[in-house]
């Protein structure tokens, strides 16, 4: 089982030393993988606990003036990390104490007290500290002084380029979704406990299970031809969702993402589902009345199978 621990100072998690990932690992992409791996085969062949550091908010999301679209919520992210193998994650909060911290004491209160590390693995344009003044050379230079080892991975190129979160972003922005499953190594899709709605899914012919994104920020909006997993896969189920705002009835407070089953007729409250985009049909539109909601869901419906027939026989 994958421990997670949120703060700088403690006692050492790792007594027998530790090999470490450091990165966001926003969306666990292909880079990300083979990063992981690295550190996974690296640990056991020094028989020490593969770790990874990583923060929340995210960096570049604390720093931006703007919402910044994440690929995966904490929660993906810290089951994606435990999936690939880590034994322990130590989720900083990333915040204004951690951003006034030094390099060189990040160093040796995070990486030498706190995991007791033995090699640390970073990717090749990694840069940390406050000013972000730390680097690969820094981290070397430390590790000789201080008994580790710095390793740098290359990066990982797929589809003719760079494997990038800001890549896979640029991509689900431009509705690629095939695009974007090349660099993450699987579909792009969203999780979460399915909640109780409003019921007007189901008035209307087209029952939903919701899912509540909260304070994340979603890199795509609109209504999408999808496969939904249920119980960890076990099931796959195609289907037309929504994710917005729901302009025409209710305007909801924070988007939504509601996905109708094709041929399912069954109870999904409070359990967990994961929704899979595979096309984009349009953007999220305000109709004049339930009426031409209902005509439009029909045709979305219909365009969703289509979709979804295409994508499997293509």
């Amino acid at each position: 089982m994958t421990k997670v621990y949120r703060d700088v100072a403690g006692p050492c998690l790792a007594p027998a030393g530790s090999v470490v990932a450091v990165g966001a690992f926003d969306g666990l992409h292909l880079g990300h993988q083979a990063l992981l791996a690295q550190v996974r085969s690296r640990a056991q062949m020094l028989g020490a606990a593969p770790v990874a550091i990583s923060f929340e908010p995210l960096p570049r999301a604390f720093f931006s003036p703007e919402p910044l679209p994440r690929l995966a919520s904490v929660r993906e992210k810290i089951q994606g990390l435990a999936h690939a193998g880590l034994e322990r994650v130590l989720l900083l909060r990333f915040n204004r104490a951690l951003t006034a911290m030094s390099a060189e004491d990040f160093v040796r209160q995070v990486l030498v007290e706190r995991m007791a590390v033995r090699e640390v693995w970073v990717g090749e344009d990694f840069r940390f500290g406050h000013k972000r003044a730390g680097d690969f050379a820094l981290l070397e230079r430390m590790g000789q002084e201080l008994g580790f080892a710095a390793c740098a991975m290359d990066a990982v190129a797929a589809a003719g380029q760079r494997v990038s979160s800001s890549a896979i972003r640029e991509r689900l922005v431009s509705s690629d979704f095939d695009g974007a499953a090349e660099l993450l190594g699987r579909d792009f899709s969203m999780s979460g406990r399915v909640v109780r709605g409003e019921q007007l899914g189901r008035t209307l012919g087209y029952p939903t299970a919701n899912v509540r994104l909260g304070r994340r920020v979603s890199p795509v909006q609109g209504i999408f031809a999808v496969r939904v997993d249920i119980d960890g896969g076990r099931q796959q189920l195609p289907g037309v969702a929504s994710l917005g705002w729901r302009p025409t009835v209710n305007a909801v407070s924070e988007p939504l993402l509601e996905s109708h089953l094709f041929d399912f007729d069954g109870n999904l409250y409070g359990r967990h589902i994961r929704v899979r985009f595979v096309e984009k049909l349009r953007d999220e539109l305000k109709f004049d009345g339930l009426d031409a909601l209902k005509a439009q869901m029909d045709i979305d419906a219909q365009q969703a199978r289509q979709a979804l027939d295409e994508a499997v026989s293509g």
